[in-house]
Protein backbone atom coordinates (compact mmCIF):
# COMPACT_ATOMS: atom_id res chain seq x y z
CA UNK A 1 0.00 0.00 0.00
CA UNK A 2 2.64 2.34 0.70
CA UNK A 3 4.19 1.51 -2.17
CA UNK A 4 0.94 1.91 -4.27
CA UNK A 5 0.81 6.01 -2.37
CA UNK A 6 4.42 6.18 -3.36
CA UNK A 7 3.55 5.45 -7.19
CA UNK A 8 0.74 7.58 -7.47
CA UNK A 9 1.25 10.69 -4.78
CA UNK A 10 3.10 12.76 -6.88
CA UNK A 11 0.97 12.62 -10.35
CA UNK A 12 -1.98 12.89 -7.69
CA UNK A 13 -1.02 16.08 -6.28
CA UNK A 14 0.38 17.26 -9.28
CA UNK A 15 -2.76 17.64 -10.98
CA UNK A 16 -4.52 18.94 -8.25
CA UNK A 17 -2.11 22.01 -8.04
CA UNK A 18 -2.74 22.14 -11.98
CA UNK A 19 -6.58 21.83 -11.45
CA UNK A 20 -6.44 24.96 -8.58
CA UNK A 21 -4.13 26.72 -10.82
CA UNK A 22 -6.91 26.49 -13.99
CA UNK A 23 -9.29 27.27 -11.58
CA UNK A 24 -8.02 30.40 -10.55
CA UNK A 25 -6.92 31.53 -14.20
CA UNK A 26 -10.19 30.63 -15.40
CA UNK A 27 -13.39 29.84 -13.44
CA UNK A 28 -15.66 30.21 -15.81
CA UNK A 29 -14.88 26.68 -17.20
CA UNK A 30 -16.20 25.48 -13.80
CA UNK A 31 -19.61 28.00 -13.59
CA UNK A 32 -18.12 30.50 -11.20
CA UNK A 33 -18.10 34.16 -11.78
CA UNK A 34 -14.87 35.96 -12.47
CA UNK A 35 -15.21 38.45 -9.98
CA UNK A 36 -14.94 37.61 -6.14
CA UNK A 37 -18.17 37.71 -4.52
CA UNK A 38 -18.30 39.84 -1.23
CA UNK A 39 -20.21 38.45 1.93
CA UNK A 40 -23.45 39.60 2.19
CA UNK A 41 -24.68 40.47 5.77
CA UNK A 42 -27.88 41.20 6.11
CA UNK A 43 -28.71 44.84 7.30
CA UNK A 44 -30.44 45.12 10.36
CA UNK A 45 -34.29 46.56 10.06
CA UNK A 46 -35.10 50.08 10.07
CA UNK A 47 -37.18 50.74 13.15
CA UNK A 48 -39.56 53.75 13.81
CA UNK A 49 -42.66 54.81 15.82
CA UNK A 50 -45.76 52.48 15.04
CA UNK A 51 -47.71 54.41 16.95
CA UNK A 52 -48.03 57.98 18.44
CA UNK A 53 -50.68 57.23 20.89
CA UNK A 54 -48.14 58.36 23.84
CA UNK A 55 -48.04 61.56 22.02
CA UNK A 56 -51.78 61.87 21.76
CA UNK A 57 -52.29 61.23 25.02
CA UNK A 58 -50.06 64.07 26.22
CA UNK A 59 -51.57 66.70 24.22
CA UNK A 60 -55.11 65.48 23.32
CA UNK A 61 -57.00 66.41 26.62
CA UNK A 62 -56.10 70.05 26.09
CA UNK A 63 -57.71 70.73 22.85
CA UNK A 64 -60.93 71.54 23.29
CA UNK A 65 -64.10 71.85 20.58
CA UNK A 66 -66.01 75.37 20.10
CA UNK A 67 -69.38 75.87 19.58
CA UNK A 68 -69.73 79.49 18.95
CA UNK A 69 -73.74 81.32 18.28
CA UNK A 70 -74.70 84.52 17.54
CA UNK A 71 -77.72 86.65 16.40
CA UNK A 72 -77.82 87.66 13.07
CA UNK A 73 -80.62 89.73 11.45
CA UNK A 74 -82.40 88.46 8.23
CA UNK A 75 -83.15 90.82 5.19
CA UNK A 76 -86.42 92.30 5.56
CA UNK A 77 -88.97 91.27 2.81
CA UNK A 78 -89.44 93.02 0.25
CA UNK A 79 -92.99 94.13 0.53
CA UNK A 80 -91.63 95.79 3.82
CA UNK A 81 -89.55 98.37 1.85
CA UNK A 82 -92.60 99.44 -0.31
CA UNK A 83 -93.92 102.87 0.73
CA UNK A 84 -97.55 102.38 0.83
CA UNK A 85 -97.09 99.34 3.14
CA UNK A 86 -95.25 101.43 5.56
CA UNK A 87 -97.51 104.46 5.27
CA UNK A 88 -100.15 101.94 6.74
CA UNK A 89 -98.09 99.87 9.11
CA UNK A 90 -95.34 102.52 9.73
CA UNK A 91 -91.82 101.71 11.39
CA UNK A 92 -93.31 99.14 14.04
CA UNK A 93 -92.54 96.16 11.05
CA UNK A 94 -91.45 92.73 12.43
CA UNK A 95 -87.93 92.48 11.70
CA UNK A 96 -86.57 88.34 11.36
CA UNK A 97 -83.97 87.57 13.47
CA UNK A 98 -82.12 83.76 12.99
CA UNK A 99 -79.37 81.82 15.06
CA UNK A 100 -76.25 81.29 13.41
CA UNK A 101 -73.67 78.43 14.96
CA UNK A 102 -70.25 77.96 14.02
CA UNK A 103 -67.72 75.60 14.81
CA UNK A 104 -64.04 75.50 15.89
CA UNK A 105 -61.41 74.22 18.08
CA UNK A 106 -59.38 75.97 21.07
CA UNK A 107 -55.90 74.67 23.21
CA UNK A 108 -55.87 74.72 26.78
CA UNK A 109 -52.38 76.94 27.36
CA UNK A 110 -52.89 76.91 31.61
CA UNK A 111 -54.51 74.92 34.40
CA UNK A 112 -56.53 77.99 35.27
CA UNK A 113 -58.18 78.30 32.12
CA UNK A 114 -56.46 80.53 29.24
CA UNK A 115 -57.45 79.35 25.90
CA UNK A 116 -55.76 80.01 22.47
CA UNK A 117 -57.99 80.13 19.27
CA UNK A 118 -58.81 81.92 16.36
CA UNK A 119 -60.14 85.37 16.00
CA UNK A 120 -62.25 84.34 13.48
CA UNK A 121 -63.86 81.10 14.94
CA UNK A 122 -64.87 83.66 18.02
CA UNK A 123 -65.38 87.23 16.13
CA UNK A 124 -68.89 88.20 16.63
CA UNK A 125 -70.38 85.49 18.63
CA UNK A 126 -72.73 86.13 21.60
CA UNK A 127 -71.97 83.04 22.75
CA UNK A 128 -69.17 80.66 22.78
CA UNK A 129 -69.77 77.20 24.28
CA UNK A 130 -66.30 75.00 25.26
CA UNK A 131 -66.63 71.55 25.68
CA UNK A 132 -63.69 69.83 27.00
CA UNK A 133 -62.51 65.83 26.21
CA UNK A 134 -63.28 64.52 29.42
CA UNK A 135 -67.33 65.20 28.69
CA UNK A 136 -67.34 68.86 30.78
CA UNK A 137 -68.95 71.87 28.78
CA UNK A 138 -68.93 75.44 29.86
CA UNK A 139 -69.30 78.84 28.89
CA UNK A 140 -65.86 80.87 27.81
CA UNK A 141 -65.32 84.81 27.32
CA UNK A 142 -63.05 86.49 25.49
CA UNK A 143 -60.03 88.27 27.04
CA UNK A 144 -58.96 89.84 23.65
CA UNK A 145 -58.04 88.99 20.38
CA UNK A 146 -55.59 89.89 17.60
CA UNK A 147 -57.34 90.10 13.79
CA UNK A 148 -53.98 91.04 12.79
CA UNK A 149 -52.55 87.36 13.65
CA UNK A 150 -55.88 85.96 13.78
CA UNK A 151 -55.77 85.09 17.28
CA UNK A 152 -58.16 85.39 20.42
CA UNK A 153 -57.52 84.23 24.11
CA UNK A 154 -60.71 83.00 25.90
CA UNK A 155 -60.90 82.00 29.82
CA UNK A 156 -62.80 79.47 31.40
CA UNK A 157 -63.18 78.68 34.90
CA UNK A 158 -62.98 75.34 35.75
CA UNK A 159 -61.28 73.19 38.57
CA UNK A 160 -58.66 70.15 37.30
CA UNK A 161 -58.57 71.68 33.61
CA UNK A 162 -55.24 69.88 31.48
CA UNK A 163 -52.74 72.14 29.82
CA UNK A 164 -50.96 71.27 26.62
CA UNK A 165 -46.93 70.65 26.44
CA UNK A 166 -45.47 73.40 24.92
CA UNK A 167 -42.66 72.84 22.29
CA UNK A 168 -40.27 74.95 20.41
CA UNK A 169 -41.40 76.07 17.00
CA UNK A 170 -38.22 77.80 16.51
CA UNK A 171 -36.36 74.16 16.47
CA UNK A 172 -38.78 72.76 14.00
CA UNK A 173 -37.69 71.26 10.36
CA UNK A 174 -39.13 70.26 7.36
CA UNK A 175 -39.88 66.67 7.31
CA UNK A 176 -40.85 66.32 11.08
CA UNK A 177 -43.90 64.52 11.88
CA UNK A 178 -47.00 66.79 12.59
CA UNK A 179 -50.18 65.65 14.20
CA UNK A 180 -52.97 67.80 13.65
CA UNK A 181 -55.86 67.68 16.72
CA UNK A 182 -58.96 69.21 16.72
CA UNK A 183 -62.82 69.24 15.55
CA UNK A 184 -63.62 68.74 11.79
CA UNK A 185 -66.66 69.70 10.09
CA UNK A 186 -68.03 68.78 14.29
CA UNK A 187 -67.67 65.19 14.15
CA UNK A 188 -65.49 65.21 17.40
CA UNK A 189 -62.08 65.37 18.45
CA UNK A 190 -60.16 63.93 15.23
CA UNK A 191 -56.03 63.35 15.05
CA UNK A 192 -54.23 63.32 11.60
CA UNK A 193 -51.11 63.06 10.57
CA UNK A 194 -48.53 64.57 8.42
CA UNK A 195 -45.48 66.16 8.32
CA UNK A 196 -44.10 69.94 8.11
CA UNK A 197 -43.76 70.75 4.89
CA UNK A 198 -42.27 74.24 5.01
CA UNK A 199 -41.92 76.95 7.56
CA UNK A 200 -41.82 80.74 7.48
CA UNK A 201 -44.54 80.67 4.97
CA UNK A 202 -46.01 84.66 4.21
CA UNK A 203 -47.39 87.06 1.71
CA UNK A 204 -50.64 84.78 1.81
CA UNK A 205 -53.00 87.63 2.05
CA UNK A 206 -54.41 86.01 5.37
CA UNK A 207 -53.18 87.75 8.21
CA UNK A 208 -51.08 90.78 8.53
CA UNK A 209 -48.29 89.49 10.56
CA UNK A 210 -47.46 85.81 8.43
CA UNK A 211 -44.95 83.55 9.69
CA UNK A 212 -47.19 80.05 9.08
CA UNK A 213 -45.94 76.74 9.42
CA UNK A 214 -47.24 74.96 6.51
CA UNK A 215 -48.20 71.14 7.10
CA UNK A 216 -50.29 67.92 4.35
CA UNK A 217 -51.53 67.23 7.81
CA UNK A 218 -55.25 66.98 7.20
CA UNK A 219 -57.10 70.23 8.18
CA UNK A 220 -60.64 70.72 7.57
CA UNK A 221 -63.44 73.40 8.77
CA UNK A 222 -63.70 73.21 12.34
CA UNK A 223 -59.47 72.33 13.20
CA UNK A 224 -59.31 76.20 13.23
CA UNK A 225 -58.14 77.20 16.47
CA UNK A 226 -56.25 73.61 17.12
CA UNK A 227 -53.48 72.30 17.91
CA UNK A 228 -50.60 70.87 15.92
CA UNK A 229 -48.30 69.31 17.72
CA UNK A 230 -44.41 67.29 17.27
CA UNK A 231 -44.08 63.52 17.45
CA UNK A 232 -43.85 63.99 21.04
CA UNK A 233 -47.08 65.52 21.49
CA UNK A 234 -45.58 69.15 22.53
CA UNK A 235 -47.24 72.34 20.71
CA UNK A 236 -45.89 73.41 18.24
CA UNK A 237 -49.04 75.70 16.17
CA UNK A 238 -52.08 76.59 16.30
CA UNK A 239 -53.83 75.51 13.25
CA UNK A 240 -55.69 78.54 11.37
CA UNK A 241 -56.41 77.93 7.78
CA UNK A 242 -56.23 75.72 4.76
CA UNK A 243 -55.39 75.93 0.71
CA UNK A 244 -57.99 74.53 -0.73
CA UNK A 245 -60.53 75.03 -4.08
CA UNK A 246 -62.88 72.29 -2.68
CA UNK A 247 -63.07 73.24 0.62
CA UNK A 248 -61.74 70.64 2.07
CA UNK A 249 -58.35 69.04 2.83
CA UNK A 250 -55.74 69.45 -0.16
CA UNK A 251 -52.63 68.73 1.98
CA UNK A 252 -51.68 72.34 2.55
CA UNK A 253 -52.54 73.48 6.00
CA UNK A 254 -51.11 76.64 7.82
CA UNK A 255 -50.15 76.85 11.73
CA UNK A 256 -49.49 80.01 13.73
CA UNK A 257 -45.81 79.46 15.14
CA UNK A 258 -46.57 78.42 18.94
CA UNK A 259 -43.73 81.21 19.65
CA UNK A 260 -46.05 83.94 18.15
CA UNK A 261 -49.09 82.63 19.77
CA UNK A 262 -47.60 82.75 23.25
CA UNK A 263 -46.56 86.31 22.63
CA UNK A 264 -49.40 87.30 21.72
CA UNK A 265 -51.18 85.74 24.30
CA UNK A 266 -48.98 87.01 27.14
CA UNK A 267 -49.45 90.65 25.33
CA UNK A 268 -53.21 90.21 25.56
CA UNK A 269 -53.30 89.11 29.11
CA UNK A 270 -50.98 91.74 30.40
CA UNK A 271 -52.09 94.58 28.45
CA UNK A 272 -55.75 93.57 27.02
CA UNK A 273 -54.44 94.00 23.35
CA UNK A 274 -51.35 93.38 21.29
CA UNK A 275 -48.82 96.68 21.98
CA UNK A 276 -46.85 96.77 18.84
CA UNK A 277 -44.33 99.59 16.98
CA UNK A 278 -45.77 101.65 14.64
CA UNK A 279 -44.11 104.48 12.55
CA UNK A 280 -46.85 105.35 9.89
CA UNK A 281 -45.53 104.62 6.51
CA UNK A 282 -47.16 102.46 3.22
CA UNK A 283 -44.16 101.04 1.57
CA UNK A 284 -43.55 99.18 -1.89
CA UNK A 285 -41.17 96.76 -3.08
CA UNK A 286 -37.82 97.73 -4.70
CA UNK A 287 -38.22 95.70 -8.13
CA UNK A 288 -35.03 95.02 -9.87
CA UNK A 289 -36.69 97.31 -12.55
CA UNK A 290 -37.34 100.03 -10.12
CA UNK A 291 -33.57 99.30 -8.88
CA UNK A 292 -32.06 100.04 -11.86
CA UNK A 293 -34.82 103.01 -13.23
CA UNK A 294 -32.96 104.68 -9.41
CA UNK A 295 -29.46 103.97 -10.59
CA UNK A 296 -29.46 101.85 -7.14
CA UNK A 297 -27.95 98.68 -8.94
CA UNK A 298 -28.05 95.68 -7.02
CA UNK A 299 -29.12 97.35 -3.66
CA UNK A 300 -31.59 96.34 -1.18
CA UNK A 301 -34.27 98.21 0.44
CA UNK A 302 -38.08 99.27 0.30
CA UNK A 303 -39.66 102.50 -0.92
CA UNK A 304 -42.21 104.95 0.85
CA UNK A 305 -45.03 105.27 -0.99
CA UNK A 306 -46.77 107.07 1.59
CA UNK A 307 -46.60 109.11 5.23
CA UNK A 308 -49.14 109.29 7.42
CA UNK A 309 -50.11 112.67 8.73
CA UNK A 310 -48.28 113.19 12.19
CA UNK A 311 -47.16 109.78 12.50
CA UNK A 312 -43.77 109.02 13.90
CA UNK A 313 -42.47 108.65 10.38
CA UNK A 314 -43.44 112.41 9.48
CA UNK A 315 -42.29 113.76 12.17
CA UNK A 316 -39.07 111.92 11.92
CA UNK A 317 -38.78 113.71 8.82
CA UNK A 318 -39.11 110.80 6.31
CA UNK A 319 -40.89 111.36 2.68
CA UNK A 320 -42.66 109.62 -0.20
CA UNK A 321 -40.07 108.46 -2.09
CA UNK A 322 -37.39 107.70 0.43
CA UNK A 323 -35.69 104.44 -0.15
CA UNK A 324 -35.04 102.77 3.40
CA UNK A 325 -32.08 100.78 3.97
CA UNK A 326 -31.56 100.16 7.02
CA UNK A 327 -33.08 100.21 10.97
CA UNK A 328 -31.11 99.77 13.88
CA UNK A 329 -28.28 98.91 11.65
CA UNK A 330 -30.33 95.79 10.02
CA UNK A 331 -30.97 95.58 6.31
CA UNK A 332 -34.21 95.74 4.78
CA UNK A 333 -34.55 93.15 2.21
CA UNK A 334 -38.47 93.70 1.71
CA UNK A 335 -41.61 95.91 3.12
CA UNK A 336 -42.64 92.36 5.47
CA UNK A 337 -39.13 92.42 7.00
CA UNK A 338 -39.18 96.02 7.85
CA UNK A 339 -43.10 95.81 9.31
CA UNK A 340 -42.12 92.98 11.89
CA UNK A 341 -39.16 94.61 12.82
CA UNK A 342 -40.70 97.68 13.51
CA UNK A 343 -43.87 95.76 15.36
CA UNK A 344 -40.80 94.35 17.36
CA UNK A 345 -39.86 98.10 18.62
CA UNK A 346 -41.49 98.56 21.71
CA UNK A 347 -43.30 102.76 21.49
CA UNK A 348 -41.45 105.31 22.90
CA UNK A 349 -38.58 103.52 22.00
CA UNK A 350 -35.83 105.37 19.09
CA UNK A 351 -34.49 103.81 15.95
CA UNK A 352 -32.24 105.19 13.25
CA UNK A 353 -33.37 104.91 9.45
CA UNK A 354 -30.70 104.69 6.99
CA UNK A 355 -32.51 106.27 3.56
CA UNK A 356 -31.23 107.08 0.22
CA UNK A 357 -33.13 110.35 -0.88
CA UNK A 358 -32.50 111.84 -4.17
CA UNK A 359 -28.99 109.33 -4.30
CA UNK A 360 -27.63 110.92 -0.89
CA UNK A 361 -27.77 108.83 2.21
CA UNK A 362 -29.36 110.32 5.07
CA UNK A 363 -30.12 109.20 8.53
CA UNK A 364 -32.93 109.58 10.71
CA UNK A 365 -33.80 109.08 14.18
CA UNK A 366 -37.56 108.32 14.76
CA UNK A 367 -39.71 107.39 18.31
CA UNK A 368 -41.76 104.37 17.47
CA UNK A 369 -45.31 104.96 18.00
CA UNK A 370 -48.17 102.95 18.85
CA UNK A 371 -49.56 100.52 16.26
CA UNK A 372 -53.77 101.72 15.96
CA UNK A 373 -55.54 99.07 17.00
CA UNK A 374 -57.42 96.73 13.59
CA UNK A 375 -60.92 96.79 13.08
CA UNK A 376 -61.94 92.38 13.43
CA UNK A 377 -63.43 91.59 10.47
CA UNK A 378 -66.17 88.08 10.87
CA UNK A 379 -65.22 87.34 7.02
CA UNK A 380 -62.48 84.75 6.35
CA UNK A 381 -61.61 83.23 3.33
Amino acid sequence: MRRTLRYFGWPLLTGLLLALLLIERHPEWVGLSGAPTPAVFPLPALEGPVSYSRAVDRAAPAVANLYTTKVVSKPDHPLYQDPLFRHFFGESLPRQRRLESSLGSAVIMTHDGYLLTNNHVTSGADQIVVALKDGRETLARVIGSDPETDLAVLKIDLPNLPSIPLGRSDGIRIGDVTLAIGNPFGVGQTVTMGIISATGRNQLGLNTYEDFIQTDAAINPGNSGGALVDAHGNLIGINTAIFSKSGGSQGIGFAIPVKLALEVMQSITEHGQVIRGWLGIEVQALTPELAESFGLGARSGVIVAGVYRDGPAQRAGLQPGDLILRMDDQAIVDGRGAMNQVARARPGQQISIEILRNGKPLTLDAEVGLRPPVPSSTERP
